[in-house]
């Protein structure tokens, strides 16, 4: 049964990775990048994992990430190795915050730039609440802080137009309540709509939870580069 705490939980779980795995893991990914793997998958990237309806790719990541970022998805099968032994270990933390989780989503690897970031937006549970896997939260990791900028945030609001008129069933408890399609950028409501904003900037190796239904996103990167990976932990009915 899955409850809206756990759709807007904001918790963190400390030394997820061991400095030897987030060293690893680094050099891991800086083998992947080899010379131009900033510019194959950043500067020439086509395709996102976010999307708008009515929108084109290009214009869903000109309304997420409009200064563009660096993804790779799938990583490499070494990294997914080192990140799915962290789950593992961190499993009954992860459910003490998050009693309905099943199971964790591949993962992906993401860089940020200088006037790099990701703007405010929701996730969501799932496409429609009913299907038979529900994001409970997303899961981001970072290895390495840029030197400056960059911080992770969530936006909390009591403004009742995120929420939608549909309630619970198929699973949720009867309570529940569902944000609105579209809560993004692309969305006028959105933009509007009155937030306050959390900044955190976590020791290396630290998991962050981010609930699905809370607003999240990151400031922009004025030096450096941060590097992350992220994911989705899920319930499958």
């Amino acid at each position: 049964m899955i409850h809206i705490a756990e759709t807007l939980t904001v918790s963190s779980i400390e030394n997820f990775l061991t400095p030897t795995e987030n060293a690893t893991l680094l050099a891991i990914m800086d083998a992947a990048l080899g010379e131009d793997g900033r510019r194959r998958y950043d500067t020439e990237r086509t395709t996102t994992l976010h999307s708008i309806p009515g929108h084109t790719a290009e214009q869903t990541m000109e309304v997420y990430e409009p200064a563009g970022r660096l993804e790779i998805h799938p990583p490499p099968e070494a990294a997914t190795t080192i990140l799915t032994q962290a789950v593992n270990r961190a499993m009954p933390a992860l459910q003490r915050a998050l009693p309905a989780l099943t199971s964790c989503r591949d993962w992906m690897y993401v860089e940020y730039g200088p006037g790099q970031h990701i703007t405010p937006h929701v996730d969501g549970i799932a496409p429609h609440p009913d299907a038979p896997v529900r994001q409970l939260a997303g899961i981001s990791v970072v290895l390495e802080h840029a030197q400056e900028g960059g911080e992770f945030f969530v936006e909390t609001t009591s403004d009742p137009t995120l929420w939608s008129h549909q309630h619970g069933g198929h699973g949720y408890h009867s309570a529940i309540a569902f944000t609105h399609d579209g809560a993004d950028r692309s969305a006028d409501w959105f933009r509007t709509m009155p937030r306050t904003r959390w900044n955190v900037r976590p020791a290396a190796g630290t998991a962050l939870l981010y609930g699905s239904q809370v607003t999240h996103g990151t400031e922009p990167v004025r030096r450096g580069r941060e590097r992350k990976f992220i994911s989705w932990l899920i319930n499958e009915a």
